[in-house]
């Protein structure tokens, strides 16, 4: 139960070799960890059914953005765990890109490093209270771990907004946008940090 991405075959191939072991024995850990090994599994249960099942029950991790690490596209969830790589397969994922997450390797099952991951999913959850603005996030970059960069869809303006208030200092520049556009027309960013 529990698997939406992860298909039931995967999980029951790393199960090879539990059926017909006696249940009141077998440990249940070591199986566990074979199911832990996959990179959407952010984890697991696994319980005893008398007399003759076991019930396995998986927690995915949930996409939260689009890692664009050295040059590859890779599913990140808000800790910064790599689950993927981006294909096809995952079209329908409407998601924000992010550059700038520190990763020796963009492979699954690989951890971004915290500063950069901080800020970035800081940023989508403060916006998340306006469903309006959060759609619109098409890009947000960390590289700069006490400035983050963030651009909307729809407006190739860059947004300089700092470390803090992110929701309320985007809410201030869409209210002065279209003014700024009329002596500006053509802003390349804006620092919001001030």
């Amino acid at each position: 139960r529990g698997n939406v991405r992860l298909t039931t075959d995967t999980v029951r191939a790393a199960l090879l070799g539990l059926e017909g072991q006696n249940l009141l024995r077998v440990d249940l850990d070591s199986w566990r960890r074979k199911i832990l090994a996959s990179p959407w599994v952010q984890d697991v249960a696994l319980r005893r059914v008398l007399p003759s099942t076991v019930d396995v029950t998986v927690t995915e991790r949930t996409p939260a953005a689009l890692g664009r690490i050295k040059g590859e596209l890779m599913l990140v969830d808000a800790s910064g765990f790599l689950i993927d790589r981006f294909g096809p397969q995952y079209a329908g994922l409407d998601l924000p890109i992010v550059d700038g997450l520190d990763v020796a390797a963009p492979k699954p099952g690989t951890q971004a490093s915290h500063q950069g991951t901080g800020l970035a999913f800081r940023v989508l959850a403060s916006l998340q209270r306006d469903a309006r603005i959060a759609k619109r996030v098409s890009q947000v970059n960390v590289s700069d771990t006490h400035n983050a960069h963030v651009t909307l869809s729809g407006d190739p303006a860059v947004l300089y907004l700092g470390d803090a208030e992110f929701l309320k200092r985007i809410q201030t520049y869409l209210q002065l946008a279209q003014a700024l556009r009329v002596h500006v027309p053509e802003i390349q960013y804006v620092d919001l940090r001030f």
